[in-house]
């Protein structure tokens, strides 16, 4: 059993560490400010060749895997979630082609993603379908004039990216959307040049700004048997099942920034004849949080070692499932007890810590909230996926 990272991932990680000092941490409370999108930082990210890390080298990729991804996005999410999510994006709506896409599908849509030449977004969840996957009611019917072609119709809501996306992974139902069957559910991939494809609304949000979240509609998107992803239900949870590990390093990275800002402060902030990090209950509360950061912190590098191995199907999906459970609470606690480390400061924007408040509560409703999560480790335990018999 070895702990150690590679040499490939300790330099990845070294890089990616100088990056986000230098580049991202000034940008951060901007970023914020503004919400407008830090196409500076993209540029930034398209020069380090860290668009393509989890991409497979012969799809002009680096092939650094979940693993790889992970440890960027923890190193830059120290300083801002926005562009952690940035990088997130670069996985979340290729995963269904890298698993079940055909080799044309990948060579069309994969090297741009790892190029910087083309964005994309993954469309799931509806008005009145989040975690209730088998609800959406988005859905394609046979296109009458193509063979193996479909006519899209419905709304995607809360989509990340949705303003900047070239194309889109878009999951509907084939035929009745009345239906629950997940024999029922496909995959498609939409160009956004495609007529009919309009984004009407923009989000306002209480964090993570600076990437939109929008609205997509799709009012009789023609689709063609090209653009069609196999997999169906399952793919759409495989997807979300290798997916685990790199929203879970985005709350190990944000309580890791939280924690160092607000102990940096205690220890130069005078109180009673001392400062306040001489104080044991001070020192205790940083000592329980940094053991929570190295718990998730373990729990998500096993998730990122298995979903690299393609070990993301249903028997994995607890020790998937924890991490992300784990490190996103983290995150939420970690803030929490920097803004109150900080005390009145902590609330101000002057300092950080209420931006980290802000943007550490996305990660425990995105991609699977933390109820589900724990929903689908019972699962596992009830099911003896996950027992120590």
């Amino acid at each position: 059993m070895d702990f150690e990272l590679s040499d490939e991932h300790r330099g990845l990680r070294e890089t990616v560490r100088r990056l986000a000092q230098d580049k991202i941490k000034p940008r951060a409370r901007q970023i914020d400010a503004t919400g407008e999108y830090p196409q500076d930082i993209f540029d930034e990210f398209k020069r380090a060749d860290l668009l393509g890390l989890c991409i497979p080298e012969e799809y002009g990729g680096s092939g650094a895997g979940i693993m790889g991804l992970a440890i960027a996005i923890e190193e830059v999410t120290k300083y801002s979630n926005v562009l952690g999510l940035m990088l997130l994006l670069t996985r979340l709506p290729t995963g269904p082609i890298m698993i079940a896409g055909t080799e044309e599908q990948k060579l069309c849509y994969l090297p741009g993603i790892a190029s910087g030449s083309a964005r994309a977004s993954f469309c799931l969840s509806e008005p009145g379908a989040g975690s209730d996957v088998a609800g959406m009611q988005t859905r394609v019917t046979p296109d009458p004039d193509v063979p193996g072609g479909y006519i899209l119709n419905g709304t995607k809501s809360w989509i990340s990216g949705g303003k900047q996306a070239d194309w889109f992974t878009v999951f509907a139902k084939m035929g009745d959307p009345s239906s629950r069957l997940h024999s029922n559910i496909g995959g498609f991939i939409v160009d956004a040049t495609t007529a009919g494809v309009s984004r009407p609304r923009v989000d306002k949000k209480m964090g993570v700004k600076g990437i939109d979240t929008a609205d997509i509609v799709f009012e009789d998107v023609r689709v063609g048997p090209d653009q069609v992803i196999g997999g169906g239900f399952a793919l759409a949870m495989q997807s979300l099942n290798a997916m685990r590990p790199i929203v879970a390093a985005r709350g190990i990275g944000l309580a890791e920034g939280a924690l160092m800002y607000a102990t940096e402060y205690v220890k130069n902030r005078p109180a009673f004849t001392k400062t306040i990090a001489e104080f044991q209950g001070i020192q205790w509360e940083i000592a329980k949080c940094a053991t929570e950061i190295e718990a998730a912190r373990l729990l998500t590098y096993r998730a990122a070692w298995l979903a690299d191995q393609g070990k993301f199907t249903k028997e994995f999906v607890p020790y998937l499932s924890m991490c992300k459970y784990y490190a996103s609470e983290v995150a939420v606690k970690a803030s929490g007890l920097a803004v109150q480390l900080l005390g009145a400061a902590g609330y101000m924007e002057e300092h950080p810590t209420e931006l980290y408040y802000r943007d550490a509560r996305q990660l425990t409703i995105v991609e699977g909230t933390s109820q589900v999560q724990l929903g689908l480790i019972a699962r596992g335990v009830l099911g003896h996926d996950l027992w120590w018999d």
